[in-house]
């Protein structure tokens, strides 16, 4: 991988997003494309957001009429992605976490904010390579496996989460 560009924006006010957030989302979406070879350079976006605005976004795209963690929206397919025409860089898309439902989630699972919100990153990413754990089987448990590995790497593994 060449270069990376991570574009965050915090579009939510319900929680106080921690010092350091930003830079953990950043080592999440470096460390997969590192973990799966991607060559070139690329650009995500990641968006902060309320639950409110995630159920209306899966809404609007999944038809699903209730409120969910994280959706991805990647804007390639079969590992052809957009090109920034300026920079060269491939478009891999866009991540829009609930970061109320990522404390919720926090909480009951007994670890940190952090700990889940590299979670949900991670996975998202995932998802804009192509990983897909909807129809289960195989590709799900490799999906998961890719992405424990990635957390562990990060020194986030569910055995090391605790709850400050």
């Amino acid at each position: 991988m060449d270069k990376l560009k991570v574009v965050i924006s915090n579009r939510q006010k319900a929680v106080k997003i921690p010092t350091g957030m930003n830079l953990l989302i950043r080592r999440c979406c470096h460390a997969v494309l590192v973990n799966e070879k991607f060559e070139g350079s690329a650009e995500v976006s990641v968006s902060f957001v309320t639950n409110e605005e995630i159920k209306q976004l899966n809404s609007q795209y999944r038809n699903k009429d209730t409120e969910t963690d994280v959706l991805s929206f990647p804007l390639g397919e079969n590992g052809v992605y957009d090109v920034n025409e300026s920079t060269g860089a491939y478009l891999l898309g866009d991540i829009v976490i609930s970061v109320e439902k990522a404390v919720e989630q926090a909480e009951s699972f007994g670890h940190t904010l952090q700990r889940e919100m590299a979670f949900l990153t991670v996975h998202s990413m995932f998802h804009l390579l192509g990983y897909d754990h909807e129809k289960g089987g195989l590709e799900s448990v490799i999906m998961r496996e890719k992405e424990e590995k990635v957390l562990a790497e990060l020194g986030l593994t569910r055995q090391a989460s605790f709850v400050v």
